[in-house]
């Protein structure tokens, strides 16, 4: 196989053949780190390169596969983290010209584990500002590989960007209000929200902790199971992760949607998403339906109350994240982040008690939602594919924020799991994307839901034309 053939071989694949020694970790990284030195100049998806890193711990699993000693699925596969995941010795900067030298002692957990399972790491990804919703002002922001006039999402950019361009097998990003699924949708991948809890925050820049989700984004259900296989779990460093045992998603991924009970709300997506949007959603439903599931309307509680204090909650904890750097070196800070840091700030305590008692209401009756489906079907954006121009804070309105949060913010708010995937194009090409929310804890179940829509279907197929 020559080298230009390799980058946009699935991680599960492409690990297959590195740990059958039909391929070697070193001759696939070698070819990444070709592609990323040809394209990442456009692309600028990475803000840390590793790549002397990269080529001894491919050299390393090489060794180890050679003598039998498999890790499991990541052994030997190239991948790359958002940069707020902590990395021992490697810059950590979160986006932030604050943090630009900062080189921390350990690895986050995440990173930890996925080093532990073999992976090759070719470096940090490019993000917002803080994980909030701009680049800082310093910092050329990552492009959309499927085309250059439209956005990326945010705030996982460059995980979006990296991934879908073919510059690692996989990638980690982390979701406050939607840093996930936008990038996901826009550059048309498979990325995971896992439940809260689900995998440690510990050595991951915060956000807003009680928001924040670090999960894996991909090119495919089966290699979201394989990153959170290895990503997920209890950890000493982060008491709000739950100590539940970690089930094998790989080896239960095949098990189907035969049976699984899927709600829709079509009136949720009439009122909430434009028509690329909708049709990709009633798609999916409609795919899950043949292939076993029972298609059930459903009545969706109203986010509308959560969606308004998703952004003022998230303000708060921002400030307590931010407290030893802001206001103290707040001319270090861009507009956008800033202004969200004095939001928080101006907060009473009356007016938090509040939030917090409508998030546990809606999250009463979300759950009871469950009680009578498997899955849900909702779409991943409101629009499909806006331009980057029309996504820049001058253009941004209170109204258009919350109507771009209302199918992401909610499961923030309460925790649960979501999957997105690509679904559809828009009249111009571009990917479109739906998500599947599930119980809490219960990632698997969507992602067999997942698999089974992309046995059934191409769109995760479908690569951006590069040269």
């Amino acid at each position: 196989m020559g080298s230009g053939e390799l980058h946009f071989l699935d991680l599960c694949e492409v690990g297959r053949r590195i740990q059958r020694r039909q391929l070697s970790s070193l001759e696939v990284t070698r070819a990444l780190i070709s592609r990323i030195e040809r394209l990442d100049v456009r692309l600028k998806s990475y803000a840390t390169r590793t790549f002397e890193l990269a080529v001894t711990q491919a050299n390393e699993a090489d060794g180890e596969i050679a003598r039998g000693k498999v890790r499991g699925p990541l052994h030997g596969v190239p991948i790359a983290v958002k940069d707020l995941c902590n990395t021992k010795g490697i810059p950590t900067a979160a986006g932030m010209a604050i943090h630009k030298d900062y080189r921390p002692d350990e690895d986050a957990t995440v990173v930890a584990r996925l080093r532990d399972a073999g992976a090759v790491l070719l470096g940090k990804l490019q993000m917002t500002e803080g994980a909030f919703g701009q680049h800082h002002p310093s910092i050329d922001p990552p492009i959309n590989p499927w085309s250059a006039a439209h956005w990326t999402g945010v705030s996982s950019s460059g995980s979006g960007v990296a991934t879908a361009a073919g510059l690692c097998f996989g990638s980690l990003g982390t979701d406050t209000l939607g840093s996930i699924r936008f990038p996901s949708s826009m550059n048309g991948l498979t990325g995971l929200k896992p439940s809260w809890g689900r995998v440690s925050r510990a050595g991951i820049f915060a956000l807003a902790p009680s928001l924040d989700h670090v999960g894996p984004m991909t090119r495919s259900a089966a290699d979201a199971a394989a990153m959170l296989g290895v990503i997920a779990g209890p950890d000493p460093l982060d008491p709000t992760a739950v100590r539940t045992a970690v089930p094998d998603y790989l080896g239960i991924i095949e098990e189907g949607v035969r049976g699984l009970r899927i709600g829709i709300d079509r009136r949720l997506i009439s009122d909430g998403a434009d028509a690329d949007m909708g049709h990709v959603s009633e798609e999916a439903a409609s795919v899950l339906s043949r292939l076993g599931g029972r298609l059930e309307e459903v009545s969706f509680p109203s986010p509308d109350d959560v969606v308004r204090d998703a952004i003022p909650l998230c303000g708060v904890e921002v400030a307590v994240a931010h407290e030893a750097t802001y206001p103290s070196r707040a001319a270090e800070y861009g507009p956008l982040l800033m202004g969200l840091l004095e939001a928080g700030r101006a907060i009473d305590g009356q007016a938090m008690a509040k939030i917090l008692l409508r998030r546990e209401a809606f999250r009463g009756r979300l759950n009871a939602l469950f009680q009578d489906v498997d899955l849900l079907i909702v779409p991943a954006m409101n629009r499909a594919a806006p331009k980057s121009e029309e996504m820049t804070p001058a253009r941004r309105t209170s109204a258009g924020t919350e109507a771009r949060l209302r199918f992401t913010a909610p499961f923030n708010m309460t925790g649960h799991p979501t999957l997105t995937l690509p679904g559809g194009k828009t009249a111009d090409g571009l990917p479109v994307g739906f998500q599947i929310v599930g119980r809490g804890m219960e990632e698997a179940v969507i992602l067999r839901a997942g698999r089974a829509f992309q046995q059934a279907t191409d769109w995760h197929t479908r690569r951006p034309a590069l040269t």
